[in-house]
């Protein structure tokens, strides 16, 4: 097994099945089944005259464009950074919440549109559209950037790039796509909301996880790569695009990483967690004080996650650090995540 596909589906299970299905699905219609493409169209005016309701499903599960089909799979390619971050559970939460979300925003945006200018609209383009513009949101938000080359000395090229670049020709493929890019980025900071709470209403139950991983995980899932190197970005552009799509969510965090030990080896110390955590941490870290805190001041160790210090592993940082971050932050592994990245 090459380290392009190994890597690519490793930890990925939901990615891999909607690379996989819809694609095919998308090829069989156009190619072979012509006369079933009336199924899967997002047929505004029949939904709402016939109501054939059916259609929110179908018609926005399966891409009837080829050209939608390949840019939407490139991105949930390189969007499966967050199942292998957060797990398959909150993965799906978050897509089903988006495709629900989404569906209401359609429907919404085309009113509000025949009302201001007068267009109607009687149909969009199929899809799982909605939740890929969804999770925009979430790349904008908490995947950094980090700088790969620039261009005539005054645009930068980073690692989100490419990302943006597909996103901005699936937007262009259709006359109305926009529409449902809009309906998706406004569904993507819906369910981020911390106020408005929808991750909590909209969530994959946990039998139904249980169930998936029973049945079709194992379909979808792939072994652990052994032959992965772990390398830094590559000295050409050629490499770097490369490496982008093989090891996209591994590269940003061990370059950040090893740049950090760097810097604390040359200073002949360890991480200061103190400086990182001062108001989560109470304990006082050895190497800058002369003495240590008496038993009764020091408070009891936090429990933390053997899942979560294995995430944070497999991102690629030491166990060590992984603990004591953890431990810094009260096993929020979104918020050791993104202190391990930042500092």
């Amino acid at each position: 097994m090459s380290l392009r596909t190994s890597l690519g589906s490793y930890k990925a299970p939901l990615s891999k099945s909607l690379l996989l299905v819809p694609s095919a699905i998308s090829i069989l219609l156009t190619l072979l089944f012509q006369h079933y493409q009336k199924f899967f169209a997002y047929n505004l005016q029949a939904i709402k005259e016939d109501f054939q309701i059916w259609r929110l499903v179908c018609g926005r599960a399966i891409c009837l464009d080829l050209k939608d089909t390949f840019c939407s799979s490139l991105l949930i390619y390189n969007f499966r950074i967050f199942e292998r971050r957060y797990g398959s559970r909150k993965f799906s939460s978050f897509l089903l919440g988006a495709w629900m979300l989404s569906a209401l925003f359609d429907l919404l945006l085309v009113e509000i549109t025949q009302y201001v200018f007068g267009i109607t609209i009687s149909s969009l383009p199929s899809g799982f559209l909605g939740p890929v513009f969804a999770l925009f949101v979430p790349f904008y938000c908490s995947i950094p950037r980090v700088q790969v080359t620039q261009v005539l000395g005054h645009f930068s090229i980073t690692n989100k790039t490419l990302v943006y670049i597909l996103g901005l020709q699936l937007l262009t493929s259709g006359s109305y796509i926009w529409i449902l890019a809009l309906s998706g980025l406004i569904s993507g900071i819906c369910y981020n909301s911390s106020i408005l709470k929808v991750h909590r209403i909209l969530c994959v139950p946990s039998w139904v996880a249980k169930l998936f991983s029973w049945t079709l995980e194992p379909i979808f899932s792939s072994a652990e790569p052994t032959n992965e190197v772990r390398v830094g970005m590559g000295a050409t552009v050629d490499i770097q695009r490369q490496q982008r799509m093989e090891l996209l969510d591994r590269q940003i965090m061990m370059s950040q990483v090893a740049q950090m030990r760097r810097q604390r080896q040359q200073q002949g110390g360890m991480i200061n967690w103190n400086r990182l955590f001062p108001p989560l941490r109470h304990r006082q870290n050895a190497n800058y004080q002369d003495h240590r805190p008496s038993d009764q001041d020091t408070p009891p160790p936090t429990e933390v996650s053997e899942e979560q210090v294995a995430r944070l592993m497999e991102m690629g940082f030491s166990r060590g650090d992984a603990l004591e971050a953890l431990r810094a932050s009260n096993n929020d592994l979104n918020v050791a995540t993104n202190f391990l990245l930042q500092h």
